[in-house]
């Protein structure tokens, strides 16, 4: 079981070349993958794309990339114009009396004076390290969601247990609480005929069809279905978020069904609990992948 929070950090570095690639993770529907990249670097979005794809589902990721070049290469331009109204502005200072102090070395450590070529998919050493940054970054979320997703595995199962003795408590109760439903309509009904005279036997049917009317055993008996497909669905590995999002829907139609249905005290407290567990469980899905 993968949760859908976590973070994940992977750096490549090699021949003057540091790549930083960073994920955070939360929930989401689908996979929803965000890039949050300098202009210059924004034809990464593709490699990157691909490795955070292999590796998750769901899950609104956000991608933060940033790239440390101090490599040698060649292909520096010097913007000449930019160059020329710099030496402008030093002739018109000269004119009002200050001294003219611009050199070529002053003038070179002018911001954009000189500029590099802009790193593109051309670039094959670079695109390479972005890649093995990424693949690592990864690696470190899917780590994070798996030791979160144990937890919360460790949690649902625990309240699956508990909704299953929240139903053995319901199961335990209803014979007992459709019997003196019955009983009371019964006597209800001999108090409405009054002194007007009435088959006993069709006074028992008709009290005996109402009380079939509030009887929960199919409810009972799909909701301890429901908390064994619980455990089926969470000791697999695929992904199973919008599994269990639907079996909780079901879980919590039965307990609403059971509710409606039985006029009795005790299992209306019980059902109030655990529909309080369900809403537990609901929002604990939600996070999952």
């Amino acid at each position: 079981m993968f949760s859908m929070t976590g973070y994940g950090k992977g750096v490549a570095a090699k021949d003057g070349l540091q790549v930083t690639v960073e994920l955070k993770s939360v929930n989401h529907r689908f996979l929803d993958v965000a890039f949050k990249l300098p202009r210059s670097l924004q034809f990464a979005e593709a490699v990157l794309r691909e490795e955070i794809s292999r590796r998750f589902s769901r899950g609104h990721i956000d991608v933060f990339l940033s790239v440390e070049d101090s490599r040698e290469r060649s292909g520096a331009v010097l913007d000449v114009k930019l160059a020329e109204e710099y030496l402008k502005i030093g002739a018109t200072l000269k004119g009002m009396g200050f001294e003219n102090d611009l050199g070529v070395a002053a003038l070179i450590r002018i911001p954009d004076i000189i500029k590099s070529p802009e790193p593109d998919a051309g670039d094959e050493e670079l695109v390479a390290a972005i890649r093995e940054a990424a693949a690592a970054a990864a690696a470190a979320l899917a780590e994070m969601r798996l030791s979160e997703g144990e937890r919360l595995k460790k949690d649902i199962s625990g309240k699956v247990d508990d909704m299953e003795e929240m139903v053995r408590g319901i199961k335990a109760r209803a014979p007992e609480a459709t019997r003196e439903y019955r009983e009371k309509l019964t006597e209800r009904i001999r108090e409405a005929l009054g002194e007007a005279t009435m088959d006993e036997g069709r006074i028992l049917t008709e009290a005996a069809i109402y009380a079939d009317r509030v009887a929960v055993d199919e409810e009972i008996t799909r909701l301890f279905s429901h908390m064994a497909n619980y455990r089926e669905i969470i000791s697999g590995s695929t992904p199973m978020g919008k599994k269990l999002d639907f079996l909780t829907q079901e879980v919590n139609r039965e307990a609403n069904t059971i509710g409606s249905k039985c006029n009795d005290i005790t299992i209306t407290k019980i059902v109030l609990e655990l529909k309080n567990v369900i809403e537990t469980v609901r929002e604990q899905v939600q996070n999952i992948e």
